[in-house]
């Protein structure tokens, strides 16, 4: 048995001359614990004149090794069982004050990153779960006692909706779904495009080098967001040569660009969503995806993140070409409904991670696809999320927009 104990310190020897030492330690081949008299001692290759005893340097090291071993650092641990080990005491790296757990790093521990620890929360069951909360249908008198506490917490305007009486609504979905007045939101004609909803504009401008901004500064590949195009019997553009970039599949006509604009749905906002120009829809791609929050923060916390949470993407084309709109899940907002669109069944608990549906709106019999008016209802969400609006424009596009800034549904984003 080796007494693990710190030595003396010995003042002759500088503190800057000391070296590593391997250990080498052979273990007795009889089962007992005591070396017997043949049994060779561990053989320790170490210091030079000047250094510590070798002695004292193994008595150094060993309690080191046996603590990774200890934190299944040096195990033959699977990688997924070794995260499940470390998890717990993850959590307790990130609430614990005062850093409790920072001397376990120096021994070889490393705590799993927060965005890795974020992603592997079940959101999508989360969400299912939830969904399912949300369709309890509630006493009536505990109705207005649940929905003033959420127009409190959010700031809901119930002045503009249809409905005002709280006990109307049966449970919290249809509450989310509340539909407004008809004068509540005056859409504008004298502009091209309008909103498609209430929200924050979290990025708006000319898409460069075929990527996005989700938030200023963090971006996302334009390919992995709108998928590629592999197959364009069914797609409104046409195909690009092989050696043409992503840009040049989507921009269908010569001199124009192509436009972004990122709208962020809060829990209070309006949360049916509306056509915001006179297009045509000919396809819809759907990516099961996560379903993390897409609230700015998180947003500027985790790179891609509309690529990786589930979306259904709306192609076609307006009087300028390309034209696409983007409906990106979150947490808790697991239902993406398309009104036109009975096929469409989001967060389903089967599905393949990358994996995404086509669904063509051209037939033999409708050769144009389906045609949408400026501020026709499109959608809803449940609770809150964030429309992506891409789409093809002449290069004097204008957006009259400025970054951080409220909007409501049926107000200017731009025009020529």
């Amino acid at each position: 048995m080796v007494r693990c104990c710190r030595p003396r310190p010995n003042p002759s020897v500088p503190r800057h001359n000391l070296r590593k030492v391997r250990v080498h330690v052979q273990r007795p081949r009889g089962g007992g614990g005591s070396r017997g008299p043949g049994d060779q001692p561990p053989r320790l290759e170490g210091p030079g004149p000047g250094g510590l005893s070798r002695r004292a340097r193994f008595r150094l090291h060993f309690p080191q090794l046996a603590l990774r071993r200890r934190l299944g650092q040096l195990s033959c641990m699977s990688r997924p069982a070794l995260k499940l080990r470390s998890w717990p005491l993850t959590v307790l790296y990130y609430l614990l004050p005062f850093g409790a757990l920072r001397p376990l790093s120096r021994v070889g521990w490393r705590p799993v990153s927060r965005v890795a620890l974020y992603k592997s929360v079940p959101t999508r069951l989360l969400s299912r779960a939830w969904g399912r909360l949300n369709q309890v249908e509630l006493p009536h008198w505990l109705r207005r006692p649940v929905y003033s506490l959420y127009i409190w917490t959010f700031g809901v305007n119930m002045k503009e909706a249809a409905v005002e009486d709280l006990h109307h609504y049966r449970n919290l979905s249809e509450f989310f779904r509340r539909k407004l007045k008809p004068q509540a939101r005056p859409v504008c004609g004298l502009h091209s495009v309008i909103s498609p909803s209430d929200g924050k504009i979290l990025n708006f401008g000319q898409v460069k080098n075929c990527e996005v901004e989700q938030v200023k500064g963090v971006t996302y590949s334009l390919e992995s967001f709108l998928g590629p195009r592999t197959s364009t019997d069914d797609l409104s553009f046409p195909p690009a040569p092989p050696c043409g970039s992503f840009r040049n599949q989507l921009v269908t006509r010569e001199g124009n660009e192509l436009y972004h604009c990122v709208i962020y749905l809060a829990p209070g906002d309006y949360h049916c969503f509306h056509s915001p120009t006179d297009w045509t829809v000919s396809h819809r791609r759907h990516f099961p995806g996560s379903l993390m929050s897409v609230n700015p923060g998180m947003a500027r916390w985790i790179k891609e993140l509309f690529c990786h949470n589930e979306r259904v993407v709306l192609t076609g084309d307006w009087k300028h070409g390309f034209f696409s709109l983007t409906a990106v899940g979150a947490t808790n907002v697991g239902s993406i409904r398309i009104y036109f669109d009975r096929d469409l069944h989001t967060n389903s608990p089967r599905y393949s991670k990358g994996s995404y549906n086509d669904f063509s709106f051209v037939t033999h019999t409708n050769k144009e696809g389906i045609p949408m008016r400026k501020g026709e209802h499109l959608g809803e969400f449940n609770l809150g999320s964030t429309i992506v609006l891409i789409f093809e424009a002449p290069k004097d596009f204008n957006f009259k927009l400025k970054a951080g800034q409220k909007i409501r549904f049926g107000e200017a984003l731009g025009s020529l």
